[in-house]
């Protein structure tokens, strides 16, 4: 598979869209994590939550929609193109197995989204550094063990969106409608049944412990994330939260993989 990964690699790193998004992401979470309540600080909390001791939470809080949105987009970039290229079967005439250049996909995917999460976490720390500066206030760090959490629940919760956007890919065998159903559940429907079904409607209440969106917000709320940030809201315990993310993220994976090799790539 060492071949099929250096090629795979190789088409992203080359690929300016992998770039912007990764820009995108970087502003969003800069602008929304600490631009924005910086401005117009929340009262209820202060600005506790933008200094450095808070940055970790800052880091991961846009994961469970926005952030969450543009991995799901590199997901179906990094699957779909093929697609859309219809090169399929010039990749496959190479020698490659289907399993090997989807394995190499996924794995595409958990670099780039490793990538990400690191970049995140740096420019949140940098951003906590200079309000520290700007407040006058003493420069207290998380520790190391709760840094290397935070980045990997992130990293779980980002390969989970990437992964259902690589199964979206296959299960539609393009590019365009993936990335469109997959940013209308992440932004449209999983909000109106948080705020529309479920306060009316207790089996969707209950539903959405199980959901993907909602158990990634629990996730990073139990690490710190503000909770009035979009999709942040600890409606189950970590534990929970982390092993249905896990499950979710396996199961698009394993979806993507018996849908390409099952199917005609025609």
């Amino acid at each position: 598979m060492s071949g099929d990964l250096k090629a795979e690699l190789s088409k992203q790193v080359h690929r300016p869209a992998s770039w912007l998004l990764l820009v995108v992401a970087v502003a969003l979470s800069l602008t929304f994590g600490y631009l924005v309540p910086y401005a117009a600080p929340d009262p209820g909390r202060g600005q506790d939550a933008l200094l450095p001791g808070a940055f970790v939470g800052s880091a991961i809080g846009g994961l469970p929609i926005f952030i969450g949105g543009l991995t799901l987009i590199f997901g179906v970039l990094v699957a779909g193109s093929e697609y859309g290229w219809d090169t399929w079967k010039t990749v496959l005439a190479q020698g490659s197995s289907r399993f090997s250049v989807y394995g190499a996909k996924i794995v595409t995917v958990a670099v780039g989204t490793l990538l990400l999460m690191l970049t995140l976490f740096a420019a949140a720390a940098g951003a906590s550094a200079l309000v520290a500066v700007l407040r006058d206030q003493p420069m207290q760090w998380p520790s190391i063990v709760d840094i290397v959490r935070g980045i990997g629940a992130g990293w779980l919760i980002a390969m989970m969106w990437g992964t259902f956007g690589v199964a979206l890919a296959v299960v539609f065998r393009s590019v365009a409608l993936p990335i469109g159903l997959g940013l209308v559940w992440l932004l449209a429907v999983q909000n109106l049944l948080a705020s529309v079904a479920a306060p009316v409607l207790p089996w969707v209440a209950e539903a959405q412990k199980g959901l993907p969106g909602p158990n990634a917000g629990s996730l990073v709320a139990g690490l710190g994330a503000r909770t009035g940030t979009p999709g942040v809201e600890q409606l189950v315990g970590a534990g929970q939260a982390s092993l249905v993310v896990a499950v979710y993220l396996l199961a698009f994976a394993a979806v993507g993989g018996w849908l390409l090799h099952r199917r005609d790539l025609g």
